[in-house]
């Protein structure tokens, strides 16, 4: 089994969130959705810009929590680096 840490964006530079999930394309879609209340919903975030394959729930628990605590200037670099146009990377997973 995989373990995916994830951002999503409202837009590009736009509001971020970093979740984590054992089943990326079912948890995109949610958010693109909107079936949860919460961050997500209310700021129109749902767009999957990037993410991060993990083989152990707790390797992945730790990355989100090292995440969360970056600079946000450190998110978008990291978006940047890999997705520059950002791109919804959910299209890839047939979400």
């Amino acid at each position: 089994m995989a373990f995916y840490v994830y951002i999503v964006a409202s837009r590009r530079n736009g509001t971020l969130y970093i979740g984590h999930t054992d089943d990326l394309a079912r948890r995109t879609w949610e958010h693109q959705e909107k079936v949860y209340p919460g961050f997500t919903r209310k700021y129109d975030v749902g767009i999957l810009v990037w993410y991060e394959v993990h083989d152990t729930r707790e390797s992945v628990l730790i990355r989100e929590r090292q995440m969360k605590k970056w600079r946000r200037l450190w998110k978008l670099e990291l978006i940047e680096r890999t997705n520059a146009g950002w791109r919804d990377l959910a299209q890839d997973l047939n979400c």
